[in-house]
């Protein structure tokens, strides 16, 4: 069964957690390079999602996103700017050119023929996670349990689809609008588990000093890619797909993961997703 909560809703019953939960949303996203540069500006769509697109303290975007973006456009004569978006809006966002692509830990997995792609860059596993005492060991045991997913994403879809034998049919799930918030949730106990990237459950353990323990089963590992309307013609997709390949040759890619994510060169095999 599926419940929708808006952020408005939980932060009514759960404030000061919620709250410390969504501090760093991406609510001012130009970026000084942006700003500054000379060159043309790719206007790039995401949402907060530690640790690939966060405010860092100057209020300034940051993450490894934000680094592979604005080094991959500048390569290819861009000037990346990020902007805040309605996560759920993002397709009809960059069909009508509001925005030039969605980029901010975006599965590839089931989009293919929704958009054109550039990617996979990353590898990434879509996890459970759980109170550390918590007596849900595996997939199996959410029979009967809450999970907390965000509105529109992989984890949602996998849930609600009935389609996994490994996830049990009876599962309440709750899609929540601001993805932050369902951490909080699971802290509050609302919720008996959350689904989300493994790195964000990682980077939200290790920002707040929670304890969180991640079920060994994923629910799904993907490619992370960036996407851009079915119609746009400019070859942006293409050329981007090349100077990411340029930037995994030189070892660009691994320097930057490196900076927040430990065995950084796992996250890079690509070539290993589905085998």
């Amino acid at each position: 069964m599926k419940h929708r909560i808006s952020r408005r809703a939980f932060l009514h019953g759960c404030t000061l957690l919620a709250a410390s939960a969504a501090v760093g949303s991406l609510t001012s996203c130009g970026g000084t390079d942006a700003m500054d540069s000379n060159l043309p500006q790719i206007l790039v769509g995401s949402d907060t999602y530690p640790p690939y697109i966060y405010l860092n303290n100057d209020g300034i975007p940051a993450g490894i996103d934000v680094e592979i973006a604005t080094e991959a456009f500048r390569r290819m004569g861009y000037a990346a700017r990020f902007e805040s978006i309605d996560w759920e809006q993002k397709t009809n966002l960059v069909e009508s050119g509001t925005i030039d692509c969605i980029w901010g830990c975006f599965s590839m997995d089931g989009r293919e023929e929704i958009y054109r792609w550039a990617g996979p860059y990353m590898v990434s596993r879509q996890v459970v996670a759980v109170d550390a005492d918590s007596s849900i060991r595996t997939l199996g045991d959410l029979a009967g349990k809450t999970v907390a997913v965000q509105s529109t994403g992989k984890p949602e879809e996998i849930f609600l689809s009935g389609s996994d034998p490994h996830i049990p049919q009876a599962v309440d799930v709750f899609s929540i609008e601001d993805r932050s918030v369902q951490y909080a949730m699971l802290a509050c106990g609302y919720v008996d588990a959350i689904a989300a990237h493994e790195t964000a459950i990682l980077q939200y353990m290790k920002d707040n000093f929670v304890e969180f323990r991640i079920l060994e089963e994923p629910l799904l590992v993907t490619g992370l890619g960036i996407a851009f309307a079915k119609n746009d013609s400019r070859g942006l997709d293409s050329q981007l797909n090349a100077v990411l390949a340029q930037m995994r040759t030189d070892g660009t890619l691994e320097q930057i993961l490196g900076r927040y994510l430990e065995h950084a060169s796992q996250y890079l095999e690509v070539d290993t997703i589905g085998t």
